[in-house]
């Protein structure tokens, strides 16, 4: 039965879809001594992974500082908002000046369409004095 139970251990072990006790009751097996002629091929892995949990890496990592030009960053950034205030200042520029020709352009065409009633005005006075010669016409031809 044991022998049943370690082959199935070993099958889920290389499908990866052992739990932690089985892995251990493996490395218990396997390290012990006491294993079976058709299993004594998976030994050296079993001892190597063994010694391999007892290996550990003493020596010193030199990290390197990483250098960067904040300066550079900073002054490019500054350049930035600099540029943008100014196209910025130079479209509300236009935009105010865009609304003050505006307002002149009413302001002028108010003027003329004021003068333009006003000679209508007159034109309107001077067809009344038309429609009282017409009348005195009518009557001076109309009395002979």
């Amino acid at each position: 039965m044991e022998l049943d139970n370690i082959n199935n251990i070993l099958e889920k072990y290389f499908d990866a879809e052992t739990t932690i006790a089985e892995e251990k009751t493996l490395k218990e097996y396997f390290v012990n001594g006491a294993v079976k002629p058709e299993h004594e091929k998976y030994v050296p892995i079993f001892a190597h992974l063994t010694k391999a949990k007892e290996e550990k890496f003493t020596k010193q990592i030199p990290l390197k500082k990483k250098k960067t030009n904040t300066k550079w960053f900073s002054a490019a950034a500054v350049a930035m908002l600099l540029f943008g205030l100014y196209l910025g200042n130079n479209y509300l520029q236009q935009k105010r000046i865009e609304k003050e020709q505006a307002a002149y352009a009413y302001q002028e065409t108010k003027k003329a369409l004021n003068l333009l009633a006003q000679n209508f005005n007159k034109g309107k006075e001077k067809m009344a004095y038309l429609e009282e010669f017409e009348q005195t016409k009518q009557k001076i031809y109309n009395d002979n």
